[in-house]
């Protein structure tokens, strides 16, 4: 296996809280049934990792944001991806790994796109 792309990206808590609260539909554009309800420090860094797959992809922002799901669970964060983005990155035969992390105002999260 190959590594073939690397993303990563940084979100400012309060201000992406600000940006929610002033446009509550993007609550909605971004985040799939299941993140929405859950506390900002999750959305913050669910939404690094979607921001974070885009660059770890080659930086084309064609996919549906809502179509890039990181579902709540114990351990190892995974995506859980649906219409045309899980078919491109079956179609490219990729592995991700993402890894999540917020604390002191900021989250964050990495992407890994491996060849199989």
């Amino acid at each position: 296996m190959a590594i073939v792309g690397h993303g990563i990206d940084v979100v400012d808590i309060a201000r992406f809280d600000a940006s929610l609260t002033r446009t509550p539909k993007l609550r909605d554009r971004l985040f799939a049934p299941s993140e929405r309800d859950l506390p900002v420090e999750s959305l913050a860094a669910r939404f690094a990792a979607k921001e974070a797959l885009i660059k770890a992809l080659g930086g084309r922002n064609d996919l549906s944001w809502v179509d890039v799901e990181i579902p709540q669970r114990e351990g190892r964060p995974e995506f859980r991806l649906s219409g045309a983005i899980a078919a491109r990155i079956e179609r490219l035969g990729l592995v991700l790994h993402l890894s999540l992390s917020h604390g002191a105002g900021i989250a964050v999260a990495s992407v890994i796109a491996e060849e199989l």
